[in-house]
């Protein structure tokens, strides 16, 4: 199994109550029942006021390889990466458990 964690940080000035911050986490919160290679699938909004902490996470799990790069390129993942894109930025980790 392989672990895909993804933490992103909101650009300057940008505020998750916009509306197409609140249309791009609509778009993760979807993706767990969208794509069949997730086996696991969580995503939610920062809850603490830390200086250091990002703003919104994903934990997610996939079989292997091949099942991350399927999601990876499965259309829905696509358009929900290029709306953050737009006002955040993210980092990734993929690992083996």
């Amino acid at each position: 199994m392989i672990r895909h964690l993804v933490l992103f940080k909101l650009n300057e000035g940008v505020g998750r109550e916009e509306p197409r911050v609140a249309a791009g986490a609509d778009a993760f919160f979807a993706l767990g029942d969208q794509i069949e290679e997730l086996r696991s699938w969580e995503c939610g909004w920062n809850i603490t006021e830390r200086p250091i902490a990002h703003d919104f996470a994903i934990n997610s799990s996939v079989e292997d390889g091949d099942a991350l790069k399927r999601y990876l390129e499965h259309p829905a993942h696509q358009a929900a990466a290029a709306q953050w894109r737009e006002f955040a930025t993210w980092v990734i980790a993929d690992y083996e458990f």
